[in-house]
């Protein structure tokens, strides 16, 4: 099986698993709200290409074949900047919606963090569904169990960093070692998504136009959820 170079990153959703069970009683629209939100992250990631959606987080790689270690950092800062402002975004006009829900109306609960490495991987193809394989792909997903307490990052492997010259960048990066189940003992480098976005314009406020056409997108995106379902005819005969 061959191998290739690759720029691994996933954006995961903080906050989803409290914000699916606090608001069960309107699932269609939870659920419409975080499937909007990876559609806009997916979307934003232009250089990557999608690998799989795994619940509340979006796995994308990028080949870093002709990428020195400074362009493979920027490739990987510059994804999780465009992600993380389309990301919010999205939030901000799911929030602003005229549905009352707390689905839709709490959605500011909802966070975005990245963690990236650069590896080794192989391409497994399994009923024409296509996965990335390897140790460097466990290892990018073990990353995501991290003590880092800030609620938005972007976390980067030891060799990502400095290959990539991050001090010299001037990114304001923090040391932190953590032990990864089956992996051991790493040292990783986090940033502020905050720190990384402070200079950039905050995006407008969504029009009343766009707020009117989210709302009727959540409601024809929840009503498959709370429509009863007709049973099978050749059950409902049987009953």
């Amino acid at each position: 099986m061959a191998t290739r170079r690759a720029l691994l990153l996933i954006a995961d959703i903080g906050g989803y698993t409290e914000y699916m069970q606090f608001h069960r009683s309107m699932l269609g629209h939870a659920e419409a709200a975080t499937r909007r939100l990876l559609d806009k992250i997916v979307d934003a990631a232009r250089d990557f290409e999608l690998i799989e959606i795994e619940g509340d987080a979006a796995f994308l790689s990028c080949d870093t074949d002709g990428l020195d270690g400074a362009a493979t950092l920027s490739a990987a800062t510059r994804a999780a900047v465009a992600m993380h402002r389309a990301f919010h975004a999205q939030r901000r006009l799911i929030e602003l919606n005229m549905c009352p829900c707390g689905s839709c109306t709490q959605t500011g609960a909802l966070k975005l963090k990245f963690v990236a490495h650069v590896g080794d991987v192989a391409t497994q193809t399994i009923r024409r569904r296509k996965k990335l394989v390897g140790m460097d792909v466990i290892y990018v997903h073990r990353l995501l169990k991290n003590p880092v307490t800030v609620p938005e990052y972007l976390l980067v492997t030891d060799d990502l960093f400095r290959d990539g010259g991050a001090t010299s960048a001037g990114l304001t990066a923090h040391e932190i070692a953590q032990d990864l189940e089956g992996i051991g003992r790493v040292q990783t480098f986090y940033v502020d998504v905050q720190d990384i976005t402070a200079t950039l314009a905050p995006a407008p406020e969504p029009s009343l136009l766009l707020r009117i056409g989210a709302t009727f997108d959540m409601v024809g995106r929840g009503l498959p959820h709370i429509l009863p379902r007709r049973r099978p005819r050749s059950l409902a005969s049987a009953g």
